[in-house]
Protein backbone atom coordinates (compact mmCIF):
# COMPACT_ATOMS: atom_id res chain seq x y z
CA UNK A 1 0.00 0.00 0.00
CA UNK A 2 1.02 3.30 -0.62
CA UNK A 3 0.19 7.00 0.82
CA UNK A 4 -0.62 9.56 -1.58
CA UNK A 5 0.61 12.32 0.21
CA UNK A 6 4.35 11.33 -0.02
CA UNK A 7 4.03 8.89 -2.65
CA UNK A 8 5.87 6.21 -0.28
CA UNK A 9 5.01 2.87 -0.37
CA UNK A 10 4.45 0.78 2.42
CA UNK A 11 5.05 -2.70 3.94
CA UNK A 12 1.56 -4.17 4.89
CA UNK A 13 3.10 -6.70 7.68
CA UNK A 14 5.47 -4.61 9.23
CA UNK A 15 3.76 -1.17 8.91
CA UNK A 16 6.89 0.40 7.92
CA UNK A 17 7.60 2.92 4.82
CA UNK A 18 9.80 0.87 2.57
CA UNK A 19 10.36 2.89 -0.87
CA UNK A 20 9.70 6.79 -1.21
CA UNK A 21 10.20 9.95 1.07
CA UNK A 22 9.77 8.16 4.39
CA UNK A 23 11.75 4.72 3.25
CA UNK A 24 14.09 6.20 6.08
CA UNK A 25 12.03 7.48 8.71
CA UNK A 26 11.47 5.96 11.82
CA UNK A 27 8.05 5.85 11.31
CA UNK A 28 5.72 2.72 11.74
CA UNK A 29 2.53 2.09 11.81
CA UNK A 30 -0.07 1.65 14.64
CA UNK A 31 -1.49 -2.10 14.71
CA UNK A 32 -5.44 -2.01 14.18
CA UNK A 33 -7.13 -5.20 14.69
CA UNK A 34 -8.74 -6.77 11.20
CA UNK A 35 -10.93 -9.52 10.82
CA UNK A 36 -12.60 -11.30 8.02
CA UNK A 37 -16.10 -13.07 7.49
CA UNK A 38 -18.99 -13.75 5.48
CA UNK A 39 -21.27 -10.40 3.90
CA UNK A 40 -23.97 -12.48 5.64
CA UNK A 41 -22.63 -13.12 9.07
CA UNK A 42 -21.30 -9.62 8.89
CA UNK A 43 -24.44 -7.72 7.88
CA UNK A 44 -26.58 -9.70 10.29
CA UNK A 45 -24.33 -8.05 13.23
CA UNK A 46 -24.10 -4.94 11.63
CA UNK A 47 -27.12 -4.44 9.32
CA UNK A 48 -26.62 -0.82 9.18
CA UNK A 49 -23.16 -1.12 7.20
CA UNK A 50 -21.95 0.98 4.29
CA UNK A 51 -20.23 -0.75 1.17
CA UNK A 52 -17.84 0.58 -1.30
CA UNK A 53 -19.91 0.28 -4.59
CA UNK A 54 -17.64 -2.18 -6.85
CA UNK A 55 -18.18 -0.12 -9.84
CA UNK A 56 -15.12 1.98 -9.29
CA UNK A 57 -15.12 4.13 -12.58
CA UNK A 58 -11.92 2.18 -13.38
CA UNK A 59 -11.36 -0.28 -15.65
CA UNK A 60 -10.58 -3.39 -12.77
CA UNK A 61 -12.73 -5.90 -12.47
CA UNK A 62 -14.07 -6.19 -8.56
CA UNK A 63 -16.55 -8.36 -9.10
CA UNK A 64 -17.05 -10.92 -5.92
CA UNK A 65 -14.00 -13.59 -6.69
CA UNK A 66 -11.88 -10.80 -8.82
CA UNK A 67 -9.35 -9.89 -9.38
CA UNK A 68 -7.07 -12.36 -6.84
CA UNK A 69 -9.67 -15.73 -6.99
CA UNK A 70 -7.64 -17.52 -9.05
CA UNK A 71 -4.28 -17.50 -7.01
CA UNK A 72 -6.34 -17.56 -3.75
CA UNK A 73 -7.88 -21.26 -5.32
CA UNK A 74 -3.90 -22.25 -5.86
CA UNK A 75 -2.05 -23.55 -3.57
CA UNK A 76 1.53 -22.40 -5.09
CA UNK A 77 3.02 -18.47 -4.17
CA UNK A 78 3.20 -15.60 -6.55
CA UNK A 79 6.26 -15.07 -6.08
CA UNK A 80 9.59 -17.04 -4.75
CA UNK A 81 9.32 -17.10 -1.07
CA UNK A 82 12.68 -17.56 1.57
CA UNK A 83 12.87 -18.81 4.23
CA UNK A 84 10.33 -21.16 4.10
CA UNK A 85 8.45 -24.22 6.62
CA UNK A 86 6.67 -27.64 6.47
CA UNK A 87 5.66 -26.72 9.59
CA UNK A 88 2.06 -25.92 7.91
CA UNK A 89 0.70 -25.48 4.42
CA UNK A 90 2.06 -23.30 2.17
CA UNK A 91 -0.76 -21.12 1.94
CA UNK A 92 -2.37 -21.92 5.03
CA UNK A 93 -4.68 -18.95 7.16
CA UNK A 94 -3.31 -18.18 10.40
CA UNK A 95 -4.43 -15.50 12.97
CA UNK A 96 -1.32 -13.37 13.78
CA UNK A 97 -1.56 -11.73 16.58
CA UNK A 98 1.38 -9.28 17.82
CA UNK A 99 1.47 -7.51 20.95
CA UNK A 100 4.58 -5.43 21.18
CA UNK A 101 7.48 -7.50 20.38
CA UNK A 102 5.31 -10.52 21.12
CA UNK A 103 4.17 -12.97 18.46
CA UNK A 104 2.19 -15.61 18.09
CA UNK A 105 -0.25 -17.61 14.94
CA UNK A 106 -3.04 -19.36 15.34
CA UNK A 107 -3.78 -21.91 12.13
CA UNK A 108 -7.41 -21.19 11.43
CA UNK A 109 -7.76 -25.34 11.17
CA UNK A 110 -6.90 -25.75 14.65
CA UNK A 111 -10.49 -23.64 15.08
CA UNK A 112 -12.62 -26.23 13.86
CA UNK A 113 -11.95 -28.38 16.79
CA UNK A 114 -11.38 -25.30 19.68
CA UNK A 115 -13.64 -22.53 18.59
CA UNK A 116 -12.28 -21.04 21.78
CA UNK A 117 -9.05 -20.97 22.60
CA UNK A 118 -7.39 -19.72 26.31
CA UNK A 119 -3.77 -18.75 26.04
CA UNK A 120 -0.91 -16.04 26.14
CA UNK A 121 0.87 -14.24 23.88
CA UNK A 122 4.20 -13.15 25.43
CA UNK A 123 3.07 -11.74 28.76
CA UNK A 124 -0.31 -11.26 27.54
CA UNK A 125 -3.13 -13.53 28.19
CA UNK A 126 -5.62 -13.80 25.15
CA UNK A 127 -8.62 -15.59 24.45
CA UNK A 128 -8.94 -16.15 20.14
CA UNK A 129 -12.54 -16.84 19.30
CA UNK A 130 -12.78 -18.06 15.58
CA UNK A 131 -14.55 -19.93 12.58
CA UNK A 132 -12.82 -21.75 10.39
CA UNK A 133 -15.74 -21.90 7.92
CA UNK A 134 -15.87 -18.52 7.03
CA UNK A 135 -12.06 -17.58 8.42
CA UNK A 136 -13.38 -15.87 11.08
CA UNK A 137 -11.06 -14.88 14.17
CA UNK A 138 -10.64 -12.25 16.46
CA UNK A 139 -8.35 -12.04 19.55
CA UNK A 140 -8.99 -10.66 23.14
CA UNK A 141 -7.58 -9.81 26.49
CA UNK A 142 -8.83 -11.98 28.87
CA UNK A 143 -7.32 -11.12 32.18
CA UNK A 144 -7.27 -13.78 34.86
CA UNK A 145 -10.05 -15.12 33.46
CA UNK A 146 -10.66 -18.08 31.47
CA UNK A 147 -13.74 -18.72 28.80
CA UNK A 148 -15.38 -21.35 26.81
CA UNK A 149 -18.04 -21.19 24.33
CA UNK A 150 -21.73 -20.16 25.11
CA UNK A 151 -24.85 -20.75 23.70
CA UNK A 152 -24.02 -19.04 20.28
CA UNK A 153 -21.35 -17.35 18.02
CA UNK A 154 -22.08 -13.67 19.93
CA UNK A 155 -21.07 -14.91 23.53
CA UNK A 156 -18.32 -16.31 25.55
CA UNK A 157 -19.41 -18.15 29.16
CA UNK A 158 -16.24 -17.92 31.98
CA UNK A 159 -15.55 -21.26 32.85
CA UNK A 160 -15.28 -21.03 36.48
CA UNK A 161 -18.80 -18.70 37.15
CA UNK A 162 -20.71 -19.42 34.05
CA UNK A 163 -21.06 -15.46 33.71
CA UNK A 164 -22.11 -14.66 30.18
CA UNK A 165 -19.86 -12.21 28.36
CA UNK A 166 -20.88 -10.69 24.94
CA UNK A 167 -18.59 -10.63 21.96
CA UNK A 168 -18.19 -7.56 19.80
CA UNK A 169 -16.00 -5.99 17.50
CA UNK A 170 -14.10 -3.75 19.61
CA UNK A 171 -13.99 -6.06 23.03
CA UNK A 172 -15.79 -8.07 25.65
CA UNK A 173 -18.82 -6.74 27.75
CA UNK A 174 -19.64 -8.58 30.77
CA UNK A 175 -23.21 -9.45 30.84
CA UNK A 176 -24.29 -8.01 34.04
CA UNK A 177 -21.85 -5.40 35.07
CA UNK A 178 -20.71 -3.49 32.07
CA UNK A 179 -16.59 -4.12 32.79
CA UNK A 180 -14.61 -4.84 29.14
CA UNK A 181 -11.78 -6.39 27.73
CA UNK A 182 -10.15 -5.05 24.96
CA UNK A 183 -9.68 -6.70 21.05
CA UNK A 184 -5.95 -7.12 20.49
CA UNK A 185 -4.46 -6.67 17.21
CA UNK A 186 -4.49 -9.53 14.74
CA UNK A 187 -4.74 -10.53 11.10
CA UNK A 188 -5.51 -13.45 9.06
CA UNK A 189 -2.34 -13.88 6.51
CA UNK A 190 -0.88 -16.78 4.75
CA UNK A 191 1.84 -18.93 6.49
CA UNK A 192 4.68 -18.08 4.12
CA UNK A 193 4.23 -14.63 4.46
CA UNK A 194 4.31 -14.80 8.32
CA UNK A 195 6.72 -17.46 8.67
CA UNK A 196 9.13 -15.58 6.31
CA UNK A 197 8.81 -12.47 8.39
CA UNK A 198 8.63 -13.88 12.00
CA UNK A 199 10.51 -17.22 11.79
CA UNK A 200 10.64 -17.48 15.18
CA UNK A 201 7.20 -16.99 16.10
CA UNK A 202 5.41 -19.62 18.31
CA UNK A 203 2.35 -21.27 16.60
CA UNK A 204 0.02 -22.39 18.57
CA UNK A 205 -0.82 -26.08 18.63
CA UNK A 206 2.14 -26.84 16.21
CA UNK A 207 5.14 -28.01 17.76
CA UNK A 208 8.53 -26.59 16.67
Amino acid sequence: MYDHQTGSLWHHMTGEPVVGRLATSAIRLRLLPIVVTTWKEWRTEHPDTLVLDIRTGHRRDYTPGRPYGPYFASPDTMFPVSPRSDRLRTKASVLAVRIGVDRKAYPLDVLRQEPVINDRVGATTVVVVGKAETRTARAYGRGALTFRPGRHAGELVEAATGTAWRVEEERLVHSRTGETLPRLPAHIVYWFGWHAFYPDAEVYGVPR
